[in-house]
């Protein structure tokens, strides 16, 4: 069983495109998530990134993501709604959980913890559209001058992750298929059983690197795949999305203030903010021939 976020190659022009063009596209969309805090252009961003996973063919990897982000997103909303005392509109007064005390539910904290669900969720489904549609070996070629052994740490866990999750989905397989009969396996078990199998493939996956000669470093030659010819376009998208962003953010444009009433920026600037990174997102593909869509890029 492989995992949605394990890279496969692609040939579509995300997938062929350079290492520092996809970084810098995927990259873009991530910082403006972490650069608004405004729910349209965080709503925006999103879309964004659904167009650009749904054009390199990563909906399974979108879709886990928008499962995990949705999980951490409960919890940051319940957890910011009783850490956050904070806010005029009271919904709930004097709720006395044990341990934690009275707390007060406002309404400004809840949306407050909306916001930041809805950021993890996208840079959730950012990172997944990355790992399911860039090369890691590109990418360790690209890093490697700069800093050899982050570099390969990076490789790794780009290769490792999905693979632990594969082995996760095996192990809940393997439980279910035991029978009703069989005790059940708890959490403590099973996340045992995960770590005890992601040591044993670390220390073969060490030896394995030893032997091939990692330690001293890359050859010099070596066959390497050609990148996209359409790798330019994805890096003036990301240059595009960055350069919006800060305009917009020096316009003042997209504010969102939730204490101590929510204040929230819905004027045209924010609105043409939202609507255009979906749009900066698609660009890459604007006249590309169809049959390059369908597997024969170049």
């Amino acid at each position: 069983m492989r995992s949605p976020l394990a890279y496969s190659p692609r040939p579509l022009p995300l997938s062929n495109s350079s290492a520092a063009a996809a970084s810098l596209y995927i990259g873009a969309l991530v910082a403006c998530a972490f650069a608004y805090s405004n729910p349209i252009v965080l709503a925006g961003v999103g879309a964004a990134v659904v167009v650009a996973g749904a054009l390199a063919d990563a909906g399974p990897a979108l879709r886990l993501a928008a499962r995990w982000g949705l999980a951490l997103g409960v919890l940051v909303t319940a957890v910011n709604v009783i850490a956050s005392q904070r806010g005029d509109t009271i919904l709930v007064r004097g709720f006395d959980p044990p341990v934690l005390g009275q707390i007060n539910v406002s309404l400004e904290a809840l949306v407050e913890g909306a916001v930041l669900a809805l950021r993890i969720a996208v840079v959730f489904a950012a990172f997944a559209v990355y790992s399911a549609c860039v090369d890691p070996d590109r990418l360790m070629r690209m890093v490697r001058p700069l800093a050899p052994h982050s570099a390969l740490t990076a490789t790794l866990i780009t290769r490792l992750v999905p693979l632990a999750a594969a082995d996760q989905a095996r192990l809940r397989e393997a439980a279910a298929l035991r029978g009703p009969g069989a005790a059940a396996v708890g959490r403590v078990e099973f996340a045992r059983r995960l770590l005890a199998g992601s040591l044993d493939r670390a220390v073969d996956i060490a030896a394995t690197l030893e032997l091939r000669g990692y330690a001293r470093g890359l050859p010099r030659g070596g066959a390497r795949r050609r990148s996209s010819r359409h790798s330019w376009r994805f890096a003036c998208a990301g240059v595009a999305i960055l350069a919006v962003a800060v305009v917009a953010r020096l316009a003042g444009a997209g504010d969102f203030d939730p204490y101590p009433t929510i204040a929230i920026d819905a004027d045209a600037p924010t609105l043409a903010l939202a609507l255009s990174l979906p749009a900066l997102a698609s660009a890459p593909y604007i006249g590309i021939p169809r049959h390059h869509l369908r597997g024969r890029d170049g």
